[in-house]
Parts: structure tokens; sequence; C-alpha cells
């Protein structure tokens, strides 16, 4: 028995020699594994901890969008020279954008060339534009003194014109003054209470004047807000 023994104790020593060999070997093993000892390929992706592979350690375009977490990069994360273009829907809700202020902003261009503050603006009929205002075409029918002549031009909203303008209005084309000459807003002199004299213009655009009693045509000059 004791031979036996003797003759398993080597054999003993060798064995347990050897596992202490291989532990040790396993030990070692494991603490140099390292990424450079991975082979290439070798190790899928859901055995990578989360956070231990940093972006600038993938290859580019490795990872698709169905890849990324919703969030997980935002837009300074993005070169802008990489995308494509912009769907052509934006630019057509952008253009109908335009097209729409545009249009509103010509309808008010043109509504304010007709309107001042709600005024329509321009010459009626039997008017037309001199010196930023509306002058009658022709003189009134009826022959009326200066007062009288005065009161009618501001019932309509006018007044008789200067005596000068009305010299400048005789030369336009196609104007003629009535025979006898039309009576101005200018007065030459009071001699008493409405004893006066008013400026009239003849038909040929020479000036005179006329006590203001007498009657004369006249025409009126209306603003160009009505």
């Amino acid at each position: 028995m004791s031979r036996g023994l003797r003759r398993q104790v080597p054999a003993l020593v060798i064995g347990g020699l050897a596992l202490v060999a291989a532990l040790s070997g396993t030990v070692y093993a494991a603490g140099k594994i390292n990424g450079r000892s991975v082979k290439v390929k070798s190790m899928p992706g859901n055995r990578l901890a989360l956070g231990s592979v940093p972006g600038n350690r993938l290859k580019p375009g490795a990872l698709q969008g169905s890849q990324l977490a919703p969030g997980s990069i935002t837009g300074i994360q993005i070169d802008a020279s990489t995308l494509g273009q912009v769907p052509s829907a934006i630019h057509a809700d952008t253009a109908e954008s335009a097209r729409d202020a545009e249009t509103a902003l010509n309808a008010a261009n043109a509504e304010n060339a007709r309107t001042v503050n709600g005024h329509e603006v321009g010459c009626k009929t039997g008017t037309r534009p001199f010196a930023g205002a509306c002058w009658q075409t022709l003189p009134s029918d009826a022959a009326l003194n200066a007062t009288a002549a005065a009161a009618a031009c501001a019932s309509s909203g006018g007044e008789l014109p200067d005596a000068l303008s009305l010299v400048a209005f005789s030369q336009q084309p196609g104007v003629t003054l009535a025979e006898g000459g039309e009576w101005s807003s200018d007065l030459t002199n009071v001699s008493g209470v409405d004893l006066y004299a008013a400026i009239t213009v003849s038909s040929s655009g020479a000036v005179s004047s006329a006590v203001s009693t007498a009657t004369r045509r006249f025409r009126c000059v209306l603003p160009l807000i009505n």
C-alpha cells in the first residue's frame, strides 16, 4: 500500500503543477485582453457596454438612421453639406406664402392709390387735375356777384382760384375762360363796408378787376380728396 502511494506521488505532484500553470495562464490571458487582442468583426455589438465606443471610432456610414435612438443626434452634429435638397413641399409652401404676401401688398397699394384715410382720391367727371387740385373744366352757367360765386364754390367743397393760378390754368390746352372774365379769390382794395373790387381774368388771360357787386361767371377748384 505504501509502495503504491509512493509511486503515485510524483504523478500527483506533476498533475498539480500542471493545473496551477493552466489556471495562472487563464488569469494572465484574461488580464491581457484589450481591443487590439480582439479579432476584427469577431465581437457583435450587443457584447459592448453602452457608451464604451466613441463616435470617432466608428466607420463613416456604419450606422443607419433607423439604428439611432430618437434625439441622439442634434443639429450642430450634422454637416449641412451632407444634406440633400430641401423637400419641394417646403418650397411650395414658401412660394405660396410669398405669392399671398405679394398679392396682399399689391391690393393694399392699389387701394392706397385710390383712397386716403378711407376717402376717394382723384378728380370727378367735369374736372381735371391741375396744381394739385381738381379744376372745373367749364365755367359756371350763371353769372353771379363775387360773394355769391365764392359761396357757390364753398357749397361744393371747393373755392375760387387765386388770380395767378387762374391765369396759368387759362394757358392749359383745351381751356377757355368765359368772355368778360371770371372771378378769382383775390381782392384789389376795400373802400368801405362791402365796397371792394376783385380781380378777374379774361379769356385771353388778361388780369383786370371788377366791383364785387358786378356779375361774372366763375369756376371752382376742388380738392383731390372727395
